[in-house]
Parts: C-alpha cells; sequence; structure tokens
C-alpha cells in the first residue's frame, strides 16, 4: 500500500472511504488530481509515479494552510 496527500482548498468535497479517481500531469516531473479538480498532490519524480489510478481516502486532515486529503492506492 502507498498513501499521497493531497491539498484540497474546500472541505467536503470527498469523505473517508470514498473510492476517487486520479489523473497524471506530465511536465518535467508529475502530480495528481483527484478527479473532478477535487485536489492536488506535490511533484514526483518518473521514479516515484503512480501506477494505479484509483485509490481511497484514509484520512482528511485541517491546519491553517487548508485541508489534505490522504489517498491510499494499492501499489
Amino acid at each position: 500500500m502507498r498513501e499521497i496527500e493531497f491539498k484540497m482548498e474546500r472541505q467536503g468535497l470527498v469523505n473517508i472511504g470514498d473510492t476517487v479517481e486520479i489523473i497524471e500531469r506530465e511536465g518535467t516531473n508529475y502530480s495528481y488530481i483527484i478527479e473532478p479538480a477535487v485536489a492536488m498532490s506535490g511533484c514526483f519524480q518518473n521514479r516515484e509515479r503512480l501506477k494505479s489510478r484509483s485509490g481511497i481516502v484514509k484520512d482528511i486532515k485541517e491546519n491553517s494552510r487548508g485541508f489534505y486529503v490522504i489517498v491510499e492506492f494499492d501499489e
């Protein structure tokens, strides 16, 4: 299992236990977006790319910078 943190701007867009689909954005590095444009990951190098395109929301955290969604992928 692999966990990735995504930044979410507003509360309530996903819930713990939801299955989410992601898309990959390619540039110098790779980043991922929970569809439909719910939250975005940080950057990953080629060797760190995700193989899965769906995962399960394990946790949602809030701090002074906003909301963070922890998604678990089966890899």
